[in-house]
């Protein structure tokens, strides 16, 4: 009989496998707290179970544990870990420090849950590979753990935003149970709901699964009109138009000193015309929120263009003078094809990669979405 594997189980598993075997209670949290809080892999270090429990443990189980396969680094700090799972699949993340003087201790990870994606956005390369499987629970928390292994103990991952490959509202059951375990305070890994971030493309429908989970909701937009959602969005907006997405977003449950964020892909002569950015601040009216505005990240094959600067700073300035609050997102990773939008499998030869190393000094400010 193969091992158990602890990480694969939810708490309530690991606690009917402890009563199996008749031990107290009390164990399985013991364990779950070796698991996320030390981020063990060996069951041999976990010092407060008596040397014929680990014993016994180690007969029985073990400790999967997510390792990077490849890390590359960006010249300007960004690393992105390319992880290979069990069925050999790929997946990838991305740490992102923000060096700006505002809050230099910041240090986010942007996470997979998905392996390609189910929608068919035209701006992004994971879309491109189409989907070929959901990740389970501990594969998405397995990230989070094995990139804090990676960083020194005073270096804790401050912000966790599920943007990376995949619609994470596709995969909402696992996507649940893996925020409860990195949200759980008492032997989960502790992170604070304010901290994390989720973001959809818009499956409307399940909005409310967002705010059971007590997390940030970013809304991927990227469009004014259906017509053009349709262009850009082709899945998602035939099944959850603008209209019915929106009246989603009113209706959601924001926390006092909260706000949506909607995040707005600029694409050259595509939407990011003033027509367009007049239309937004219609469809912004009566929800408590902030855009962040990201101009396209170029990746090798895509016909999209990256809009000039002037352009960019005149969209947001129509919003910023009709109130809303808007900010232009610094993309960082680029050169490494870890920015927005850029995640994925491409042939190696069009990748730009930087061997791992330290980071280079040199960060340019990220205005993220929490």
């Amino acid at each position: 009989m193969s091992p158990v594997d602890l990480i694969a189980l939810s708490a309530d598993e690991l606690a009917t496998l402890v009563r199996t075997w008749g031990w107290p209670r009390y164990r399985a949290r013991q364990i779950l707290r070796w698991l996320y809080r030390a981020r063990l892999t060996d069951i041999a270090a976990m010092t407060d179970l008596s040397h014929a429990d680990r014993t016994r443990l180690a007969a029985e189980a073990c400790i999967g544990a997510l390792a990077p396969s490849t890390v590359l680094t960006s010249e300007d700090g960004t690393r992105k870990f390319i992880f290979s799972l069990e069925d050999g699949k790929r997946i990838e993340s991305v740490l992102i420090p923000d060096t700006s003087s505002r809050s230099t201790d910041r240090l986010t990870l942007c996470l997979s849950t998905q392996v390609g994606c189910t929608l068919d956005c035209t701006f992004c390369l994971t879309g491109q590979m189409g989907l070929q499987r959901n990740l389970l629970a501990h594969e998405i928390v397995g990230q989070v753990l094995a990139a804090q292994r990676l960083l020194p103990e005073d270096r804790p991952i401050t912000n966790l935003v599920l943007m990376g490959m995949g619609e994470p509202l596709a995969n909402a059951t696992a996507v649940e149970e893996a925020i409860l375990r990195l949200t759980n305070q008492s032997w989960g890994v502790g992170f604070s709901p304010r901290r994390i971030t989720l973001s959809t493309a818009g499956l409307s429908s399940r909005l409310k699964q967002v705010a059971r989970m007590g997390v940030n909701l970013a809304v991927s937009l990227n469009a004014t009109t259906n017509e053009q959602r349709d262009r850009l969005m082709p899945a998602v907006n035939k099944a959850y138009p603008l209209e019915r997405l929106l009246a989603a977003c009113r209706a959601f449950p924001v926390k006092p000193r909260r706000r949506l964020t909607f995040e707005y892909v600029l694409l050259a002569g595509e939407n990011d015309t003033e027509q367009d950015a007049a239309r937004l601040v219609k469809l912004m009216r009566g929800i408590r929120c902030k855009v962040n505005l990201i101009p396209f990240n170029e990746f090798p094959g895509n016909p999209h263009q990256r809009p000039s600067d002037e352009r960019v700073l005149r969209f947001q300035g129509i919003l910023t003078r009709h109130g809303l609050d808007a900010f232009i997102r610094k993309s960082k990773g680029q050169d490494i094809l870890g920015a927005c939008g850029q995640l994925g499998t491409l042939p190696e030869a069009s990748v730009l990669v930087r061997p791992s190393g330290p980071p280079s000094p040199h960060s340019i400010p990220i205005h993220s979405h929490s």
